[in-house]
């Protein structure tokens, strides 16, 4: 939101400098993100040309003797057509940099003449687009005087980057109304006159929405005949181009004036181009539009448009028509002031890629009750600029505002503030932004202005409160200490989030934070893809999809990387992923993968021996660690085959607690599934479920178990069975380790062979089972009784036999 200071001056009546209104605007909330004063424009003097020659050896240049005030003349070289004797113009002396050709002027010669400066057109000065001559200034223009203060261009311009909260400071009047409640100054309250039409205006405006929702709030229109259209005055001129404004014509100027001057966004239509009467609907499928930005919109019916009998005439609240777009031969006009429904105006306007200042206040909110007399305002400056009889105002769909009723208790703001504000300073700050207060108690009524629709409960009438009061008052104060705190703090998952970060940062990965919303190609590789999980309005087109898994994300970052040199990487996310649309289906999930040779012990050539390409198996590890630090029993997990389709089949697993609970998975990844994303490995990653891990039992004290060491000497025995190939190891560890979960501490394997001496479909694996006894020294008996146990517990639940 651009002004200037004599525009906020209009309607601000106030002796502040201009460095106090500044701060001012900081401290109440509104920030202020840039200030122009405009001594760009200082360096440039008026200047009187005492003679004009031709240039030597030039036909189209002359050699000007120039007075600039100072005595001496000074010679200028110019090609300008209009230059001569007499005229009193800008001038710029070396040393001067000329913003409208972004060149810093020094002493040159041009075609053999030396030339000490220039005289500035309007472009140079960016004040229009004219160039064809320079600056022609009236007689009495003061020589050796500042151009920018005689043209009046020294008006500083103060830019403040609005919150989207604040639709009433979209306007000039709503920001002098915020500066004159906190004491600096005075709101000058101009009051608008309703302007008698002649006649009823003769094109109707019909809301035509059928069984939908009204996408319009209110409509006005009104006709003048007989306008005049031209340039607007230059005061006018120069206010819009100060805020970044191109000047127009006078009925277009206008509604730009008043979209900042007033925050009320108006439309004028060319009524000879409008064909009957207009509809207020929404689009039809595919309609299509040429907008005044030359580029044609195709529609949908979740749009709102303003159309006549031939068609589309505008983007409802956004952008109007090139078609009936005002221009230098229009003689009657239509002023259409309207109110749009603020979220279809932000939807359409993304939808369509359009930015423009009337979306910018119709998304946020306008005043409902300035919709007519902005159409009055409108309509007596079109009379003053151009002249003209307007008719009565159609106005159509408007059911007036009804003002919510907050019920405000005082003490609130002590309570969210900290600040001791009197009751009398609350109610008066309140009366002053525009609210009504009622009553005299400790809890009063305040009525909220038409202008405020982000004013919804008490605690927005604190914030009001308090940055008037001022923020700036609030005490730091120290945070209570309640002593030692007994109860726990974090959630379960919070927990568990922060041991898994801090477990594979620990392990050599990093962190990454990749986006929730991924490509519908990419989901759909990973299991997603529902229609429940499709974005309704996706922030870009290759973000259309909530993510079924992080592992998509980091797939691809892990390839952004190598394709900028960084081939071995591993990254990690702790983050949600989706199932489904329902709180129930978003899972908290641990994912990480590894590209090239980013393993854990290193990654790279060595001297020693280049690093290995990661796999399978350092996934396997990457989540064991996570899984371990989470609490989760990784002493009773059980590793299957039948990972998800996106893993290589054959170097891939699943991580169960019992037949049921999943716990995650990990492995190398499909090459279908790499040439989906467009990427290339080595690459292996995995992912954990945290939401699933069961809890640990809490424990009656916080006190560690004795420890218990056993006095006598471990055993290790070695056994090697004959199973079947589908037999898995871990299947084979665990009917050994349950032969004795008394004595066993531990069951390893360490070869697995493969021959035709075996079998045809068979394996020989191999354990080594620790043995420690813990009330006596163990036997040979005792040896052979539990080597018997063993054996025919693997029998049992492997089909394994002893090998000879």
């Amino acid at each position: 939101m651009k002004l200037t200071l004599s525009w906020l001056k209009d309607h601000l009546e106030t002796d502040a400098s201009l460095g106090e209104i500044v701060e001012r605007l900081t401290s109440i909330g509104l920030e202020v993100e840039h200030v122009d004063d405009k001594a760009a424009l200082k360096p440039f003097v008026i200047a009187k040309v005492l003679t004009a020659e031709r240039h030597p050896d030039a036909d189209k240049l002359q050699v000007l003797s120039v007075d600039t005030g100072s005595g001496a003349p000074i010679q200028v070289v110019c090609g300008a057509p209009n230059a001569r004797a007499g005229l009193i113009g800008a001038f710029a002396a070396p040393g001067t940099y000329v913003p409208g050709i972004d060149v810093t002027l020094g002493v040159g010669k041009i075609r053999g003449v030396e030339s000490r400066g220039m005289m500035c057109s309007e472009r140079e000065l960016q004040l229009s687009d004219e160039h064809t001559g320079i600056i022609d200034l009236p007689a009495d223009a003061p020589v050796g005087t500042s151009f920018a203060t005689y043209a009046h261009l020294d008006d500083p311009v103060i830019e403040i980057n609005l919150t989207p909260n604040r639709p009433d400071a979209t306007s000039i009047h709503g920001i002098a109304r915020d500066l004159a409640a906190s004491g600096l100054g005075k709101l000058k309250e101009k009051p608008i006159a309703a302007i008698k039409g002649e006649g009823a205006c003769p094109v109707k405006v019909a809301l035509d929405f059928g069984d939908t929702p009204s996408l319009c709030r209110g409509f006005a229109l009104r006709l003048v005949r007989g306008v005049k259209n031209g340039p607007s005055p230059k005061w006018l001129q120069q206010r819009l181009l100060a805020i970044g404004l191109r000047p127009i014509n006078a009925l277009v100027d206008i509604t730009n004036y008043l979209t900042f001057d007033r925050g009320r966004p108006l439309h004028v239509f060319d009524a000879a181009k409008v064909a009957g009467n207009l509809t207020v609907r929404r689009a039809k499928d595919g309609e299509t539009v040429l907008a005044l930005d030359q580029r044609e919109y195709t529609l949908t019916p979740e749009m709102c448009v303003i159309a006549d009998e031939n068609g589309v005439e505008s983007i409802a609240g956004i952008m109007g028509g090139e078609h009936s777009g005002s221009d230098e031969g229009t003689t009657d006009v239509l002023i259409e002031s309207a109110l749009w429904e603020p979220l279809n105006i932000a939807r359409t306007g993304r939808a369509l890629g359009i930015i423009t200042d009337a979306r910018y206040r119709f998304e946020r909110g306008v005043d409902p009750e300035f919709m007519v007399p902005g159409i009055d305002l409108a309509t007596q400056l079109v009379l003053d600029f151009c002249g003209g009889t307007p008719s009565e105002i159609e106005l159509v769909g408007y059911a007036g505002y009804t003002a919510p009723v907050i019920s405000f208790p005082l003490s609130e703001v002590k309570r969210l503030t900290g600040l001791d504000v009197p009751k009398a300073e609350s109610i008066d700050i309140l009366s002053r932004l525009g609210f009504t207060p009622k009553g005299s108690g400790e809890v009063i009524d305040v009525s909220v202005p038409s202008w405020r629709p982000d004013v919804e409960g008490k605690a927005d009438l604190v914030e009001e409160v308090m940055r008037i009061h001022g923020v700036d008052a609030i005490a730091p104060q120290p945070l209570t200490s309640h002593g030692a705190v007994n109860t726990k703090i974090l959630t379960t998952l919070q927990v568990r989030t922060r041991f898994a970060k801090r477990t594979l940062a620990v392990r050599g990965m990093m962190e990454a934070v990749t986006w929730s919303f991924i490509p519908a190609k990419h989901a759909e590789i990973f299991g997603g893809g529902a229609p429940a999980l499709k974005l309704s309005n996706p922030i870009a087109a290759e973000m259309s999809d909530m993510r079924p898994s992080l592992l998509p994300g980091l797939i691809v970052a892990a390839q952004r990387n190598a394709d900028r040199g960084f081939a071995d990487v591993a990254l990690f996310e702790v983050a949600a992923a989706y199932e489904g649309d329902t709180p129930d289906k978003q899972r908290r999930v641990a994912s990480g993968v590894r590209r090239g040779t980013a393993k854990l012990d290193g990654a790279g050539r060595s001297w020693s021996g280049n690093a290995g390409p990661v796999g399978v198996f350092d996934a396997k590890a990457d989540a064991i660690a996570v899984l371990e630090a989470c609490g989760a029993p990784v002493d009773r997990l059980q590793i299957e085959a039948g990972a998800p389709g996106w893993y290589h089949p054959g170097r891939s697993g699943v991580i169960k607690l019992g037949p049921k609970v999943v716990l995650g998975h990990f492995g190398e990844f499909h090459p279908k599934t790499l040439e989906g994303l467009d990427v290339s490995g080595p690459l292996a990653g995995f992912e954990v479920f945290l939401d699933v891990i069961p809890e640990s039992k809490a424990k009656a004290t916080r006190t560690k178990p004795k420890l218990e060491l056993s006095a006598f000497q471990a055993v290790k025995r070695d056994f090697a069975f004959v199973v079947d190939k589908t037999v898995e190891a871990g299947t084979l560890t665990r009917a050994a380790l349950a032969a004795d979960k008394k004595l066993i501490t531990s069951v390893t394997v360490f070869d697995v062979f493969e021959g035709a001496s075996l079998g045809p479909d068979k394996k020989s694996i191999a354990i080594e089972v620790a043995i420690q006894p813990v009330e006596k020294t163990l036997t040979d008996e005792d040896f052979e009784a539990l080597a018997k146990r063993i054996i025919e517990n693997v029998g049992k639940q492997t089909g394994g036999t002893l090998r000879a």
